[in-house]
């Protein structure tokens, strides 16, 4: 696989994780910083390490099933494997400025 495709991916990725959003918060996870990692390996198996907003995070079990199959709807995407992960625990610095920005923090 070429760097070229592996990056066209992983944008493509990236696009789909910006269509989940926490329930309780009117950003997407990507901008609020639980994405910790994006991996494309060979066969286009996508692995992607994140976080929550908190372990006791009443969506712990919708947002990575949505995760997965956002990612999955990628055409050439072919598996992906979701690790959720609190080391490093979750903080408001992890958040782009235009999450920051939408929520009021700046």
């Amino acid at each position: 696989m070429s760097e070229e495709t592996k990056l066209t991916l992983k944008e493509q990725v990236v696009e789909a994780l910006k269509t989940v959003y926490d329930p309780e918060i009117p950003v997407d996870i990507y901008e609020l910083g639980l994405i910790y990692e994006i991996s494309v390996f060979p066969l286009n198996n996508v692995y992607i390490l994140m976080t929550l907003t908190s372990p006791n995070c009443p969506a712990a079990e919708t947002i990575p099933a949505e995760v997965e199959q956002n990612v999955k709807k990628i055409e050439e995407i072919n598996e992906v494997n979701v690790e959720i992960t609190f080391d490093p625990p979750y903080s408001q610095d992890m958040m782009s400025e235009a999450a920051k920005l939408e929520l009021g923090f700046l």
